[in-house]
C-alpha cells in the first residue's frame, strides 16, 4: 500500500470540518489501511486524521505505546484534569510545542465495519486522540495557543517565503 502525502499547516483543506462517514464499505477500509501505513511510515508518528491526507471524512488512526487502531465518526468525552506537554503534528514536521490538553479521554465511534468502539486513554494517547479529533473539526493545535505563542509556532512551522 502506498504512503499518502500529508497536507501541511498552510493548506486550507485542513480548516474544513470533515463529513461524517455514512458508508462502511471497501473504500473506507482502504482509506483506514492507507492512513495506517502513512502514519507508521516515519518515526514518532502516533496519529493521523483523514483531512491530513486530503480525505474530508471523520476518520482517525492511532498507534502509541502498544495501542493501535482507528475510529470512525469519533466523539470524545474529556476529563477535567488537564496537563501541559509537548505536542507535534505531521502537518508541521519537526516542530514540537507545549500545549494543555485533558489528561484522560473516552472516545466513542465505529470501526471500519460499522461496529461500535469505545476507547479509554490516558496521557499521550489521550492527547493524540484529542489532536486528531481536532483535525476532523478543521482545528489545528496552534489554534489552542495564545496569539503570541501561535505567531512563534507558525513562524517555526511554516516555510518562509
Amino acid at each position: 500500500m502506498t504512503v499518502l502525502p500529508i497536507r501541511t499547516f498552510d493548506d486550507p483543506a485542513l480548516r474544513v470540518p470533515a463529513e461524517p462517514v455514512r458508508d462502511f464499505d471497501r473504500e473506507l477500509r482502504r482509506l483506514v489501511k492507507a492512513m495506517t501505513v502513512t502514519m507508521r511510515a516515519g518515526a514518532g508518528r502516533a496519529g493521523l486524521a483523514a483531512p491530513q491526507v486530503g480525505e474530508p471524512l471523520r476518520v482517525l488512526v492511532y498507534d502509541y505505546d502498544g495501542r493501535a487502531g482507528h475510529l470512525v465518526n469519533p466523539r470524545l468525552e474529556l476529563s477535567e484534569r488537564r496537563v501541559v506537554a509537548d505536542e507535534a503534528c505531521l502537518s508541521a514536521p519537526g516542530v514540537w510545542w507545549p500545549l494543555e490538553r485533558s489528561y484522560m479521554v473516552t472516545a466513542r465511534g465505529r470501526d471500519m465495519f460499522g461496529k461500535p468502539v469505545t476507547l479509554r486513554a490516558l496521557g499521550v494517547l489521550a492527547r493524540v486522540l484529542q489532536h486528531e479529533a481536532d483535525h476532523l473539526d478543521g482545528v489545528l493545535f496552534s489554534d489552542h495557543l495564545e496569539a503570541a505563542e501561535r505567531e512563534r509556532f507558525l513562524a517555526a512551522a511554516l516555510p518562509s517565503g
